[in-house]
């Protein structure tokens, strides 16, 4: 597991751009597997502005869904799908072709895991994820406690992840209580995982990640023992041991 430490939100959003374009210089057929949420909406900006000066091309490469709400309309504000297309796949040009979803609105979830995991296996599996870390541990709405090896699923939401969500909808029942997510199993077989932290309030749950025993309980930890892991994290994020940080 490599630390890198950043001392603001802006710069960690500028390497975290960094590092995605040059997996997908690599690689311009990669498979990207993209949280929502905060922290790494920074990092699509930065790629936006990258793609606007002709120096980033996504238009290849596959993307997959992290997680959805259940049972929101496709142009609901809270679907996760939207929010995704509004910030990395409409800015680079991406179509909905190129993108493993996972459909919040379906009828049929259990059918859905199916399809997603068919669709995962056939694209070759992740080149990269990138990752935002949830207030309890989560990964995605894997939420704990979490076996590693949890399949794409039907979760119910924490406590805690309806109160940490509730701030992005206006207030806590507007937080669906239920949702699908890609499963641990998924996260941790990715040939890259990018961890993107930020906040002061996040450096507990980052000490526990990167320091803390590998537990079910908290669903981030089983990261030390994945394949080429970079944590990316602004200083306020920084636990008092940071390990490998430059």
């Amino acid at each position: 597991m490599k630390i890198i430490i950043r001392p603001d939100y802006e710069s960690l959003s500028r390497t975290a751009a960094d590092l995605v374009q040059a997996v997908v210089a690599v690689n311009p057929k990669a498979t990207l597997l993209l949280a929502t949420g905060n922290t790494p909406v920074g990092l699509y900006r930065e790629l936006a502005k990258h793609h606007a000066r002709g120096e980033f091309d996504a238009s290849q490469t596959t993307i997959v869904q992290l997680d959805a709400y259940l049972e929101l309309a496709p142009d609901d504000e809270r679907s996760l799908y939207g929010w995704l297309d509004r910030e990395f796949l409409a800015p680079q040009g991406i179509p909905p072709s190129n993108v493993i979803r996972l459909p919040g609105d379906t009828a049929d979830p259990e059918d859905t895991c199916r399809e997603f995991d068919r669709a995962l296996a056939q694209a070759g599996g992740v080149d990269l994820s990138v990752l935002g870390l949830g207030p309890n541990g989560h990964l995605g709405f894997n939420e704990p406690p979490c076996a590693a090896d949890a399949p794409t699923r039907i979760v119910a939401l924490t406590p805690e992840s309806i109160v940490s969500n509730a701030r992005y909808w206006g207030r806590a029942d507007r937080v669906p209580t239920r949702a699908i997510t890609a499963g641990m199993s998924d996260l941790l077989a990715a040939r890259a995982t990018l961890l993107l932290v930020s906040g002061a309030h996040k450096r507990e749950i980052l000490s526990e990640t990167i320091h803390g025993p590998i537990t079910g309980h908290v669903p981030a930890s089983y990261l030390q023992n994945a394949a080429n892991v970079t944590v990316l994290a602004d200083r306020d994020a920084l636990p008092s041991a940071s390990g490998d940080a430059r």
